[in-house]
Order: C-alpha cells, then sequence, then structure tokens
C-alpha cells in the first residue's frame, strides 16, 4: 500500500513539474485584445504586454525585483503572430540569462502581474522602476497619454 501511495505521489508531482516546463518553455502567440484603453497587443493568454522607456534598443534593462513586478515575455522557439498582429514587427532579443524576450516593433515586452485577467491595463502609464510602462498597438504605436 506505501509503495502504491508513493507512487501515486511521484506521479502526480511528475505530471505538475511537466506541466510547469511546458508552460514556461512554450512558443508565444501575441494578440489582439480590446481594452479600455483601445486595441492592444497582448500574450497568449490575452494579458496586456507593455514596454519599458528605460530599455535600450532591443535590450532589456529590467531584471532583478523589476521582472518579478514586470515578467519579461519569454518564448521558445520563434513567436507567432495571432490575428491583428504584425508578423514583420515580431522578434526576440536575448536576455544576460540567455533566455529569448520577445519584442514588438523592437521593444522588448513585459506583461504586468497586477493584471490578473484577459485585457486589464493596469500597469499603463506606471512610473516604477525609474521609467513609464505602456501598452502598444497592434501596429506598434506606444500608447501614452501622460
Amino acid at each position: 500500500m506505501r509503495l502504491i501511495r508513493s507512487f501515486v505521489v511521484v506521479s502526480v508531482l511528475a505530471l505538475a513539474t511537466a506541466g510547469v516546463v511546458f508552460a514556461m518553455s512554450s512558443v508565444v502567440t501575441l494578440k489582439v485584445e480590446k481594452t479600455k484603453i483601445g486595441k492592444v497587443v497582448t500574450n497568449t493568454q490575452l494579458h496586456t504586454v507593455y514596454m519599458f522607456r528605460k530599455d535600450v534598443g532591443t535590450t532589456s534593462k529590467c531584471y532583478g525585483a523589476c521582472a518579478t513586478s514586470w515578467p519579461p515575455v519569454i518564448t521558445v522557439g520563434k513567436p507567432k503572430a495571432g490575428p491583428g498582429i504584425k508578423a514583420s514587427l515580431i522578434g526576440t532579443t536575448k536576455r544576460t540569462d540567455g533566455k529569448l524576450q520577445v519584442t514588438y516593433k523592437k521593444h522588448p515586452l513585459y506583461t504586468y502581474v497586477v493584471d490578473k485577467k484577459p485585457g486589464q491595463t493596469t500597469g499603463e502609464g506606471s512610473k516604477l522602476f525609474g521609467a513609464g510602462w505602456y501598452a502598444l498597438t497592434p501596429t506598434g504605436i506606444v500608447i501614452d497619454r501622460g
């Protein structure tokens, strides 16, 4: 009985770990979502993605506590364009840890941990970590209403 119980626990942990690894190592598809600030670029889960004014070109300047609050949009493989997204504007940049961060019109992309539901834009216009955070339109224009 103990052996069976141990096997079940190990199996459940293995499946849970595999699910986490799969979720963390998947190809990102950028999409468009209608929000209170207009149509914005979103990640695969329809969460608004933001650009950070402190970034230099395609080089991210958001690490440590910044990346905890504003997780970079990470992909494994070439990101995809969903309906309404211009594939020619999608790219990637390599972070210091070697992971590929998705870019849109050369802006490294991030989500905001406070945005819990699809279409939320809580991070729009925030000045956390020394610079502004802004959503992007499907054409790659920065939505800066400040």
